[in-house]
C-alpha cells in the first residue's frame, strides 16, 4: 500500500491524470460512508444501536448518517467514531472517507478531541472537555 506522500509524489509528476488514476487505482479511498461504517461494525463486532445511543445523537439521524439518506458534519462523525471506540488512527480514515478535514493537532478545539480519543472517553466526558476550555461541544 503507498503512501499518502508516495501518492502525491506520483501525482505532482504525473503528466496525464488518467495513467495516474489507472496505475493508482488500488490505493484510491472507494467506499462510501455507510458501506465504510458497516465495515467497522462488523469488522468490530458493534451493533448499530448501541453504536448511536453512545454517539449521544439523536436515533433517527444516527440511522440516517450508517444508512447514506443523511451525510453527516464533521462533528456528527466524530461522535460517532468515539462512540464505535475508534483509535486516532482510525477517525482520521474515517474522516478522510467522508471528505472532512483531518483532527488537526494545532487546533485546540481538535486537540481536546484527540486527547479524548486518545484517553478512550465518552461523548460526554469529551463534551465537558470542550465545554470546561471554552469549545464549542460536538452536539452543539
Amino acid at each position: 500500500m503507498k503512501s499518502t506522500d508516495e501518492l502525491m509524489d506520483e501525482l505532482m509528476k504525473a503528466a496525464n491524470i488518467g495513467d495516474y488514476l489507472k496505475v493508482n487505482s488500488e490505493h484510491m479511498i472507494s467506499d462510501e460512508l455507510p458501506t465504510y461504517l458497516s465495515n467497522i461494525l462488523k469488522k468490530k463486532g458493534l451493533v448499530k444501536s448501541a453504536v448511536i445511543k453512545k454517539s449521544e445523537l439523536s436515533e433517527v439521524m444516527g440511522y440516517q448518517i450508517f444508512s447514506g439518506t443523511r451525510n453527516p458534519s464533521r462533528d456528527s462523525l466524530i461522535s460517532v467514531c468515539v462512540a464505535m471506540v475508534l483509535g486516532i488512527e482510525e477517525t482520521q480514515e474515517l474522516l478522510k472517507v467522508a471528505q472532512f478535514a483531518p483532527l488537526y493537532p494545532k487546533n485546540k478545539r481538535d486537540s481536546i478531541i484527540i486527547n479524548g480519543i486518545a484517553n478512550r472517553k465518552s461523548v460526554a466526558e469529551i463534551n465537558e472537555s470542550l465545554y470546561d476550555n471554552g469549545e464549542n461541544t460536538l452536539n452543539k
